[in-house]
This record gives structure tokens, C-alpha cells and sequence, in this order.
């Protein structure tokens, strides 16, 4: 069984987050500026086996896609065109950066530390991941 990779996707970084190989827990692993994404992935993938990518989707309060959902399918594309037959998993990413914000406060985090916004991201590339995991998505 492969890991599966959880993306938090953002026009500037991208955080992401990977799961032990039995598919179980989520961990933050890095944010990377989104422009060398691809190139970070395909590395990760040709020395770690992946099972299938788990991207979050950005949404309004009031349930519709946000400004930046469009970039987030411009890159769903890319993940298919580059990582053929690895499911891509879409989910809901509304309120991950407030749960992040509180699990880095609620782990004793410094301010500093808090501050740099590429922890946010892939923490928040985590609960998107854990989120997934946790609603019995299954992928093998």
C-alpha cells in the first residue's frame, strides 16, 4: 500500500502533507513554492510509492467554489497529466486554516513560528488530508 499525498494549494506556496505507508495518520511534510510543485512531487513519487493525491478545494461560506478554485482545477489537470492513473481526491478545505491556526497555538507554538505562513500551509495540508482519511474514504 502507497501513501497518499495531501495538498493544500495556494497561487504562491503549497503546503503539503503524506501518510504512513498503512494509510492511517496524516503529517505535515513541506510547503514549496508552488511554481517548483510538479517538480517536488515527481521526486517524491519516484522514491516514495503514492497511491493517490487528495487536494483541497477552496469554498465560500456559502458552499460555491472561491477565486481560487479555478487554479486548483488547472492543477488537478496537471497532476492527471503528470501522474496518470493516481486517483485525484477532491475535498472541501473550508475552515482549515482556522484549525490550523489553533492546533499551532494549542502545540505551543511561538509567535514567531506562527507567523511563518508555510507552517500554516502544511498543517493545513494535514487536516485536509486527516479530514479525508477520517470520512472512510478508501483508496486501494
Amino acid at each position: 500500500m502507497g501513501r497518499l499525498l495531501g495538498i493544500d494549494f495556494g497561487l504562491r506556496r503549497t503546503g503539503i502533507a503524506v501518510t504512513d505507508p498503512l494509510q492511517i495518520i496524516s503529517t505535515p511534510l513541506e510547503t514549496i513554492e508552488t511554481s517548483r510543485l510538479i517538480q517536488f512531487l515527481q521526486a517524491y513519487v519516484n522514491k516514495e510509492p503514492v497511491d493517490a493525491f487528495v487536494v483541497g478545494m477552496p469554498k465560500t461560506m456559502a458552499n460555491e467554489e472561491s477565486s481560487v478554485a479555478p487554479y486548483v482545477k488547472k492543477f488537478v489537470g496537471e497532476l492527471a497529466r503528470y501522474f496518470p492513473g493516481r486517483p485525484v481526491h477532491l475535498v472541501d478545505e473550508r475552515f482549515t486554516s482556522a484549525i490550523a491556526r489553533r492546533a499551532l497555538i494549542d502545540g505551543g507554538m511561538k509567535k514567531k513560528q506562527r507567523r511563518d505562513k508555510a507552517n500554516l500551509d502544511k498543517i493545513s495540508a494535514a487536516i485536509i488530508l486527516q479530514g479525508f482519511l477520517d470520512s472512510g474514504h478508501q483508496t486501494s
